[in-house]
């Protein structure tokens, strides 16, 4: 999704008002950021990542969500919600409340890149999803071309990077111990 504007409230309102909208936003430290629409080619990338890890996941304790699973980053006087394209977890999964609308343990998140959102998904935003102690992969997918970028955080918890440009590579996602085709994500993409 594309960032567009942002205005300020505390985590409570946004919250609320999040509750109740009809479009998406983002938060972080009091910043509110709305939420543009994806492409075609992004919602169909979204689409095979849920589809694909979904049917590699069936009869482990794991599962897969869509973008519309609040994640919720809170460390060093740092509180970012926000909704990532794909989020995996296994195990037992922990939330914010009893409304299980946000998540506090993603093992893998996964973000589709746009123009407008590449630097912030590249960068900020990367920076904020390190501060969750769960999260142990975080892959970018270019919806343009074929490319496949993922990080894996190892046991000395710096970040190893691995790339993948052809429709023949295969991701091993170590996390969730299964293999995803490359091909499986941009299918019907081009």
């Amino acid at each position: 999704m594309s960032a567009q504007s942002k205005l300020q409230l505390n985590e409570a309102a946004y919250l609320a008002q999040e509750s109740i909208a009809t479009e998406k936003s983002e938060f972080l430290n009091g910043e509110i950021f709305a939420m543009a629409g994806a492409s075609r080619a992004h919602n169909q990338i979204t689409s095979n990542l849920v589809v694909a890890i979904g049917s590699k996941l069936l009869d482990k304790p794991c599962s897969v969500y869509s973008s519309d699973m609040k994640v919720h980053t809170l460390s060093d006087g740092i509180s970012k919600y926000s909704y990532p394209d794909v989020v995996a977890t296994c195990g037992e999964e922990q939330f914010e409340d009893e409304s299980t609308t946000v998540l506090l343990n993603p093992l893998l998140i996964i973000e589709v890149l746009s123009d407008s959102t590449e630097a912030y998904d590249r960068g900020l935003k990367f920076f904020n999803y390190q501060l969750i102690p769960a999260l142990r992969e975080y892959i970018l997918v270019a919806q343009d071309y074929c490319r496949v970028e993922q990080y894996h955080r190892q046991a000395d918890q710096q970040w190893a990077y691995s790339e993948f440009h052809s429709l023949e590579d295969v991701v091993t996602l170590r996390t969730l111990d299964c293999e995803l085709k490359v091909a499986d994500i941009y299918r019907r993409v081009f």
